[in-house]
């Protein structure tokens, strides 16, 4: 038996990437337990979530946290919280990603002393935080304080890490959540490269990091991007970012060392394709969108982190993580991927890809350039405008059946699914219970933490005195965690300093996504506003849009927002961040005709039966109660026997028809016939 010879052109094979797991809930005991065994699977770094609490820098009893509380990500309110996280995982040895953005500073400088205590040497502590608030602004949610402030803490984060943890990557100039939002290629390359440019524009004008160690700041910029099922357009939008990268920072920057101008990044896939109806068809979705970053040797990413199938249903379990991880082990460790040079050098189609995206998107960052940069076209509005467009857009097209999704408007006959033959225990749910001993457990540390020479009050003035003057923000940070200062109690220091901020909404100035031609179901729902109208006697129906609680991906509320809007209706909308008293109170105030609540958290079990119950004591029980977003069946049913008129979960894509339900909902409320449909 002859030896078997390696194929021509194969060679030494590469090192995998960084292979994690998006993980955190309930508890830091919880969540330790659960990284310990991603860890003993072959798990190579840990990406932790942090709940909505943490990330937007409230403690768990605060109003805002009510029924948020470790549902998408892991509580933090103190050093306490981070010891028990990290519990037996030397940290000197992990590589760890935290997905945590406006409050990025205090949860390094927790890890920072969690470390210490284990005695590792900081300076050999790897790992990112993503700490890019400009996304938070336009997609995901979670910023507190205005860009300015913002912006500010990044630098100081910059300039700390470069020079006391140098292998620390203080950034994650974060894409993905654009592309969630409904971002083009070129509009994700684009947004991100003008805020990498914002960041480093203000580290070098900072003063901060002297001219010759400004290449190690630049080489420490990462980016953690998206991935859609469109794979080849996807790897050659990889290769565009990489190009254009090398270019800004060779020629805006004048980095020599090629080295240092390489473009750094880790993936997470498209959660926003993920399917409720017929959820195992994202199974090869997951991993048509994987290949798309790792098929490609000059533009693979450095860490990839998979979704789990069943995450338009809700949480996932260890089990479904599992399978995710062994996803990318298969493709590492089996096939042959990591054997070859790159396979698409000399692709004549790929070449013109990419040449147009990288055309195309440098055109889009030097009109942003011109509007001021990255944080000019924040706080003006242009860049939330422009995603709110192309979302609606896209989901015109899913609509009208010209983009196609296998099992949602097309191919939608299946057979019994056997995954989701009980849905209850499809996903992991979070016991409501947890809240309340989470609660308990932050009053006693509270009651019992550090005595002198440790002082809260004291740490927490000089943070303050800090933020008013232009010192590094880090020490001070560093000093509060020490002290045993909680989340809330360090973001309300810096509230005081530099206030918060309400982003854009990007729905007033969306153009028309649907046109009502006639004919159209748009038309029809258009017909039944204005017949509605006519009918209770107001010149338009009124509809308010709320998003209760910390849930900051507002896609959703924004889509039926706009629809609602060019169906004829007058929209309310305030944004992101607010508590049912407020939700009710804009209702009561706008005499609204109905009230749509949108939460992907998992909140809507207390905070939706909190508004009707609201509504119900303020007299005004015919303003029907539409609930949307990620919402198990069984919560559903719980809903609508509470008084909720109608439920829509991402199965319901058709948003034309969900706004001709609530017309429906409105007349019944208001004990009108119904309106015949024509022939």
């Amino acid at each position: 038996m002859t030896e078997r010879q390696p194929a021509e052109g194969k060679r030494e094979k590469d090192r995998p990437w960084l292979m994690r797991t998006y993980a955190g809930h309930s508890t830091a005991e919880a969540s330790n337990e659960l990284y310990r065994r991603n860890l003993a699977k072959g798990q190579t770094g840990l990406s932790v979530a942090f709940d909505l609490p943490t990330q937007t820098g409230y403690d768990s009893d605060h109003i805002l946290a009510r029924g948020e509380v470790g549902r998408v990500g892991v509580p933090v309110a103190h050093l306490g919280d981070m010891r028990r996280l990290f519990q037996d995982i030397p940290l000197e040895q992990m590589n760890t990603s935290m997905t945590i953005n406006a409050t990025a500073m205090w949860l390094l400088a927790l890890y920072q002393v969690v470390a210490e205590e284990q005695g590792a040497d900081i300076t050999k502590l790897q790992g990112t935080t993503q700490n890019d608030i400009v996304k938070e602004y336009l997609s995901r949610g979670t910023h507190v304080f205005p860009p300015g402030p913002s912006l500010r803490l990044t630098t100081d984060m910059i300039a700390y890490t470069v020079s006391h943890i140098p292998k620390w990557n203080p950034i994650n100039i974060c894409s993905y959540h654009l592309q969630e939002a409904g971002a083009t290629p070129v509009q994700e390359i684009a947004y991100a490269m003008s805020t990498a440019i914002a960041v480093l524009d203000a580290v070098r004008d900072s003063g901060q990091v002297p001219a010759e160690k400004f290449g190690d700041v630049v080489a420490r910029i990462s980016f953690f991007v998206n991935a859609g099922v469109r794979f080849i357009e996807e790897m050659c939008k990889m290769r565009a970012f990489g190009r254009i990268w090398d270019k800004i920072t060779r020629e805006r920057y004048g980095i020599e060392n090629p080295k240092q101008r390489r473009f750094r990044y880790g993936v997470q896939v498209n959660s926003l394709g993920l399917t409720e109806a017929q959820p195992e068809n994202n199974v090869q979705r997951i991993v048509l969108e994987m290949l798309a970053v790792t098929l490609s040797k000059d533009a693979r990413a450095r860490a990839v982190q998979l979704p789990a199938w069943n995450e338009a249903l809700g949480l996932p379990r260890p089990w479904d993580q599992q399978w995710s991880l062994r996803i990318q082990q298969v493709l590492a460790h089996e096939s042959d991927l990591l054997e070859y040079e790159d396979i698409f050098e000399g692709s004549h189609v790929i070449e013109a890809k990419v040449s147009k995206l990288v055309e195309d998107s440098l055109a889009e960052i030097e009109r942003i350039q011109e509007m001021g940069g990255a944080m000019a076209a924040v706080e003006s509005g242009y860049l939330k405008s422009q995603l709110v467009s192309s979302h609606a857009e896209r989901r015109a097209r899913i609509e009208s059946g010209q983009e196609k999704i296998v099992g949602v408007n097309i191919f939608e006959t299946t057979e019994p699914n056997p995954l989701t033959a009980d849905l209850d225990t499809a996903i992991q749910t979070v016991d409501p219970a947890v809240e309340a001993r989470v609660i308990a457990s932050l009053q006693n540390w509270r009651d019992t933490r550090y005595q002198p020479p440790f002082n809260q009050c004291k740490a927490l003035e000089k943070l303050k005195e800090a933020a008013k003057g232009t010192a590094n923000l880090m020490e001070a940070t560093l000093e509060c965690a020490r002290a045993g200062v909680t989340t809330g109690e360090w973001a309300g220091a810096l509230r005081e300093v530099f206030g918060e901020f309400r982003a854009p909404t990007g729905v007033s100035s969306a153009p028309v996504a649907v046109p009502a031609e006639e004919g159209s179901a748009m038309s029809e729902v258009r017909r039944k506003v204005d017949l509605t109208a006519k009918d209770l006697g107001v010149g338009k129906l009124r509809f308010l849009v709320g998003k209760p609680g910390l849930d900051g991906h507002s896609n959703g509320a924004e889509q039926i927002a706009v629809r609602a809007r060019d169906a004829g209706f007058e929209v309310v909308y305030q944004g992101i961040r607010l508590t049912p008293e407020q939700i009710v109170d804009a209702a009561l105030a706008e005499d609204v005709h109905a009230v749509g609540l949108s939460i992907l958290s998992g909140s809507h079990a207390q905070l939706v039966p909190d508004v009707l119950e609201r509504l119900r004591v303020a007299g005004a029980t015919d303003i029907p109660v539409i609930a949307g977003g990620i919402i198990p069946n069984g919560d559903a049913e719980q809903l609508r026997a509470a008084g909720v008129a109608a439920v829509f979960t991402p199965k319901d894509f058709d948003i034309t028809g969900i706004i001709g339900r609530i017309v429906d909902e409105i007349r019944k409320a208001n004990k009108l016939d119904p309106l015949e449909v024509p022939a």
